[in-house]
């Protein structure tokens, strides 16, 4: 089955750990984001988070890995969890699940068992994607990366791909500025300024699509100031 890339935040305070599992995860096809604290994991997991799965570590610093899920269930988030974790007796795993994880493995484990669960729990809960992502006229296919407006091809360089695949991960949702750095930059040393340059690209070429100039295009990266981009449609127009 054809997916996109389901989005994984990786809650673990320790840096190799850390390295590895993120490593083999985005070799795996996943994107994969990281939190090395109980509040800082807090903080990515708040409404609009946009994650598929957790990856949940018990023993953080800041704030414990129980806290975060009881938060995370209480403001009625049911993103799929996976608590990693040393804490391997019977009550330990009774206590997570009872407070709302969805699956528990203790440490250490197997990478080909924890790939496999999170697999089940990425297609139990619904978060396998479609091979096609669309809004209005505009189409790309996630395995090749391939564009099309209108019916007809649209040439994107690597990174405006990916920062329109982005936008059309989320429809009728706006994404930052912060989020599409994170997203097509990762670790590169860039300034959001990288972001703006890419959007003005796309808009441009959205342009360039259109049969005269005359007219107006019926898909448009949208700016909200504070709150970041979206892709949207004349009013009326269904996604």
């Amino acid at each position: 089955m054809n997916t996109l890339k389901p989005r994984i935040l990786l809650v673990e305070d320790t840096p190799d750990i850390s390295l590895w599992l993120g490593t083999a995860l985005r070799q795996g096809g996943m994107a994969v984001s990281f939190a090395t604290d109980g509040l800082q994991a807090d903080q990515c997991l708040q409404p609009g988070h946009g994650f598929d799965a957790v990856l949940l570590d018990l023993q953080l610093p800041g704030r414990d890995g129980l806290s975060v899920l009881q938060a995370l269930r209480e403001r009625g988030d049911a993103v799929p969890v996976l608590i990693l974790t040393a804490r391997a007796s019977v009550p330990d795993r009774v206590l997570g699940l009872n407070m709302g994880a969805d699956d528990y493995l203790p440490k250490p484990f197997d990478l080909s068992e924890l790939e496999a669960r999170l697999q089940v729990l990425l297609r139990r809960h619904g978060r396998v994607k479609p091979a096609v992502l669309r809004c209005g006229p505009l189409e790309m296919q996630v395995d090749s990366g391939a564009v099309q407006l209108h019916g007809q091809p649209l040439a994107l360089t690597k990174r405006e791909a990916a920062a329109l695949r982005v936008l059309l991960e989320s429809p009728q949702r706006t994404v930052s500025k912060e989020q599409l750095h994170a997203e097509v930059f990762a670790d590169e040393a860039t300034g959001l300024e990288a972001v703006e340059v890419l959007i003005y690209r796309l808009r441009k070429k959205f342009e360039s699509a259109l049969a005269s100039p005359a007219e107006q295009p019926e898909v448009t990266i949208t700016t909200f100031r504070g709150m970041g981009y979206m892709l949207t449609l004349p009013a009326g127009q269904a996604v």
